[in-house]
């Protein structure tokens, strides 16, 4: 079994500060994502986000050196293809290999030069969250306190990416820049981890009204383990991450729920879900509670779809 799919990760920040780790290590290794911990996990497609620390240069030189770990480090790992068009998400899970997709998380780095993000179309980038969490020359993150949209700038970078073909994350995106984008976007656009603020209630989570314009533009929602994005209490349970599907279920998203786990991005987990190795135990909970089908759509098959329908 290879059928989960996880819209995010971190391993690219981890290697560009330890190069001398290895994806395709072993058990000791300081990464939450390994190529050994996804087969365990029965992740069949893994998206690779490139961020760049506050501490590092935010430049395009820095972000392709993210991207050139991407094709040295985790796609030179056994069983490992990298997908760039719709046909790829099956073609890599063929005789259990593990896809993975390449994202930039935060345009900073772009500094505005459309060149910069053609490039790095080219070396792989598929999906692209306009900022984290805070302003950039594009627009405004979650915990800007100014809470501005998108820049003139940003509009044309969503333009420039729906021609590219660059699928628009809208985690760690202002509420205003959240409903700019959703007024100007021609392209289904998605959440690759993010929760329900109606269940805990954080600036990085999406609002109802979010979340039904999301489903509405047949759009997705991965669901993170982002402890202090669960809930209050500590230590953040899997029965908690139950709790924002629910709640996506009751708003009419079944079709459009995912996860992205942000594994390599966080320093406490959920309990019984410190890596990737660690998703059967996600899905045992989830069986218990939903039918089959739904249980199938939720850890792989609604974003399959959405990616397969989306990435031309």
């Amino acid at each position: 079994m290879n059928d989960i799919v996880d819209l995010h990760c971190d391993v690219l920040s981890k290697l560009l500060r330890e190069q001398e780790e290895k994806f395709d290590g072993t058990g000791d290794s300081k990464l939450d994502v390994t190529r050994q911990r996804l087969v365990d996990g029965g992740v069949g497609l893994q998206v690779f986000a490139i961020y760049i620390p506050d501490d590092m240069p935010k430049t395009p030189e820095t972000a392709l050196h993210a991207a050139e770990l991407f094709w040295s480090k985790v796609l030179a790992a056994p069983g490992m293809h990298p997908v760039r068009r719709g046909a790829d998400v099956e073609e890599a899970r063929k005789n259990g290999g593990i896809g993975a997709v390449l994202s930039l998380e935060g345009a900073d780095s772009l500094q505005g030069q459309w060149w910069a993000l053609r490039l790095l179309h080219r070396l792989g980038v598929r999906l692209l969250g306009m900022t984290w969490n805070h302003a950039n020359w594009a627009c405004d993150g979650a915990m800007e306190p100014r809470g501005g949209g998108l820049t003139k700038a940003g509009r044309q970078l969503v333009r420039e990416c729906e021609s590219l073909g660059i699928l628009l994350d809208v985690s760690h995106l202002s509420e205003k820049g959240f409903w700019n984008l959703a007024e100007m976007a021609a392209k289904p656009f998605f959440a690759s981890h993010s929760n329900a603020r109606a269940i805990r209630n954080h600036p990085r989570n999406l609002t109802d009204e979010q979340i039904r314009a999301l489903i509405a533009v047949n759009g997705l929602i991965g669901l993170t383990f982002v402890p202090w994005f669960l809930t209050e209490r500590e230590p953040a349970k899997i029965d908690d991450v139950l709790r924002h599907v629910e709640r996506v279920c009751q708003l009419g998203g079944e079709r459009h729920l995912a996860f992205g786990s942000d594994f390599d991005g966080i320093e406490r987990h959920v309990e019984g879900l410190a890596h990737p190795g660690q998703y059967p135990a996600l899905a045992e909970a989830l069986t218990a509670r939903y039918p089959e089908h739904l249980v199938s759509g939720f850890l792989g098959g609604n974003a399959r779809r959405f990616l397969t329908a989306n990435l031309v």
